[in-house]
This record gives structure tokens, C-alpha cells and sequence, in this order.
């Protein structure tokens, strides 16, 4: 489960909110690089076939496809960020309906589906409960086998506070009188993501090149939670729904910066619960505070996981901003009066891994061998 900065003011620059499709028509994919927009959707590169296997090479793909145009992007943005209220990620107080999204998506692409609008779009939902929605797109290649795939868009979003915004958080706006620029709560994280991969897959549908890989979108639920489990890419992952997608690359479009990542820290929630002995704090020698307690494990826990885990030298190569880091987000306690000693409390918090030392070594390996 990777999640992305989901607290920061979401500003994107939609100048570069598009992409440039340049998959070759007659060669295969398997060689990619990537470039970056400012939603951090990668471009893929290939080379054109040889010209002693071909007597007239097609042109570049990117010669017939051309680039995604701003005005259907911001529009459908916008749509989606207008759902954002009912997207916040928190339960459970705050439970997503990312079928709210998942049917724009849909709607944006059914004039170029199988089933609706008799275009090339392989176009599924997949649902495990009421109201979210994951959706997988796929623009059949001509080779079976080859396949190259987006995942990670999610349709969820964090919990924002409209009182602590300068602006509303939950419409799309621009900032400046050229706007240049988009904000509100998703534009980065991820519903910007969103709107930018089904522009992405509409326009394969609309010129319909023909690609010997397959180009596969799954957009997901559930990414900014891990308290309910099953219902987002770890169900599809479990019902075997992506298995085609280990024969290529696969680009994970969820990072809240200008550029792609070729890594990312996993997350892992923590829970710590201390049970003392409630009682009035003008006699504290009768009561055991929890939150003591709690404070004291905590300290140490944190000690021990910075020496078994600290900071690793190749961390500076790969970019990371930070190491692994375990800390505290969230304090509860059953509640009662400023003049009560709690007798139980919970602290609750994420551990954020980078990949291992291994992962990172043999990534290095497969960069040096490129």
C-alpha cells in the first residue's frame, strides 16, 4: 500500500497538465524511459523498427496521437474535485464513495468503449462494497503478452478542513488571473492523476493506434486508509485481476511532486494501548496514568526502531527525502474530565519504510546493467 503527501495545499501547474503519447506504432515498449508532467504521469519512449525489416516505417506515434489538450483535462478536474467532500478518507467518521469518480471516468469513456460506445476500450468496474468502486481500462495491444500498465491513480482523498484553507478546498480554482495554476484537495493527490490517465486512455481510444502492448489503466479505491482492508488494489491484487500485468512495466501514478518515482516507502499503521487505573488527579498516588504510560513504551519503541532500522547511504542516490520513520499521528482515550486521570488510552501512528537495503541494491544493479 503506497500512499502519497496528502496533507499539502494541492497547487499544480497545468501548463505541463498534459502528456505527449509517443509509443511507437511498430516497435515494442519493453525499453522505457520516463518524463515528467506535473500530475507525474511518465511518457513512454521507444525506438522505431529497424528499416531493413520494414520497407516504410509508420511514423511515430506521437505524429498521430499528438498531445492531450488542456480543456477536456480541466473540465473533467473539475468534476472530480467537486466530488472531493465526499471522497475525504477517514473512517470511520469519513467513508469515501469513490464510485463518484469511478462513473466520470466511465462516462468519460464511453463514447470509445466495447460495450457502449463500440470504440476500442475495454472499460470494468470492480466493486468488493457499496459505493467503492475501483475501475480497470484497458487499449488492447496486438501482441498477447505484451502489456504496459498505469496503477495507482486513487479516487480517494485526506480529510481537509475547509476553515484552515485559503480557498475552498473542495471546488477546483484557479490562483492568478493567467491560471496557470489549479488547486484544491486532489489536484496532486490524487484525482489530478486521475483525470490525466483517462485523457490519457480516451485519446488511444479516439485514434486507435495499433500497439503490439497492451495499455492498461487501473485506477483504485481505498489508497489513503489501511484501517479496511480488501476493497481497493489488494483486491484486485488477491482476485488475481492484475496477474497480466507482471509481463511489463508498470508505472505507479501516485507521487504529489513534478517528477515519477522509481521507488516508494510502503506504510504500516501501529497501534499502542496502555490500561492503567483511572482516578482523581488530587490523588494521583491512587491512580495509574495511562498516558505515561503510553509515552514511556513509545519512546522506547521509537529508540529501538531507529537503531534497527536508520538511515541507509543509498537513500541519497534513490532521492529520498526522508528514511524509514515511525511516528505518533493520532491520541485517543475514552475521555472524562480535565481533573481525571485516564485509566486507558490508545496512541496510534504509520511506520514508513523505504525499500531495504537488498531491493535498493538490486535496483542499482538493474540501473548499471541498463
Amino acid at each position: 500500500n503506497r500512499s502519497g503527501y496528502g496533507t499539502e495545499r494541492a497547487v499544480v501547474d497545468t501548463d505541463t497538465s498534459y502528456a505527449h503519447i509517443v509509443l511507437s506504432s511498430t516497435q515494442s515498449c519493453s525499453n522505457t524511459e520516463s518524463s515528467s508532467t506535473s500530475t507525474g504521469l511518465p511518457s513512454l519512449l521507444t525506438q522505431s523498427a529497424a528499416a531493413s525489416k520494414m520497407a516504410s516505417p509508420a511514423p511515430p506515434l506521437k505524429d498521430a496521437v499528438g498531445g492531450l489538450d488542456r480543456d477536456p483535462f480541466v473540465a473533467l478536474l473539475a468534476k472530480l474535485i467537486g466530488e472531493s467532500q465526499r471522497l475525504q478518507n477517514d473512517p470511520p467518521a469519513l467513508v469515501p464513495q469513490e464510485d463518484l469518480v469511478a462513473q466520470h471516468v466511465v462516462d468519460a469513456l464511453r463514447p470509445v468503449s466495447t460495450d457502449t460506445g463500440g470504440g476500442p476500450l475495454v472499460v470494468r468496474k470492480v466493486s468488493y462494497t457499496d459505493g467503492r468502486s475501483n475501475v480497470i481500462v484497458e487499449y488492447p495491444g496486438t501482441v498477447p503478452g505484451r502489456v504496459v500498465s498505469f496503477v495507482g491513480m486513487h479516487m480517494d482523498v485526506v480529510p481537509a478542513n475547509p476553515s484552515e484553507w485559503d480557498f475552498d478546498p473542495f471546488s477546483l480554482t484557479f490562483e492568478g488571473d493567467d491560471k496557470e495554476k489549479l488547486r484544491g484537495r486532489g489536484t496532486t493527490d490524487c484525482l489530478g492523476h486521475v483525470a490525466l490517465v483517462t485523457q490519457l486512455m480516451r485519446r488511444l481510444g479516439e485514434v486507435k493506434p495499433p500497439l503490439k502492448h497492451s495499455v492498461i489503466a487501473v485506477f483504485i479505491a481505498n489508497e489513503e486508509n489501511s484501517s479496511v482492508t480488501g476493497i481497493g488494489v489488494d483486491g484486485l491484487v488477491k482476485d488475481g485481476l492484475l496477474d497480466k500485468l507482471k509481463t511489463g512495466p508498470l508505472f505507479w501514478i501516485d507521487t504529489a511532486d513534478k517528477q515519477p518515482c522509481i521507488g516508494t516507502g510502503g506504510m504500516i499503521p501501529w497501534h499502542l494501548k496502555a490500561t492503567g487505573k483511572l482516578f482523581h488527579s488530587g490523588l494521583a498516588h491512587k491512580a495509574i496514568n495511562s498516558m505515561e504510560l503510553n509515552m514511556d513504551a513509545l519512546k522506547e519503541i521509537q529508540t529501538r526502531f531507529y537503531n534497527d532500522f536508520p538511515a541507509h547511504e543509498k537513500e541519497k542516490l534513490y532521492k529520498f527525502a526522508t528514511p524509514s520513520t515511525m511516528k505518533p499521528t493520532k491520541w485517543s482515550y475514552p475521555g472524562g474530565g480535565l481533573n481525571q486521570i485516564p485509566g486507558e488510552c490508545t496512541i496510534s501512528g504509520d511506520i514508513r519504510f523505504n525499500p531495504c537495503p537488498e531491493v535498493l541494491r538490486f535496483s542499482l544493479i538493474a540501473l548499471e546493467m541498463k
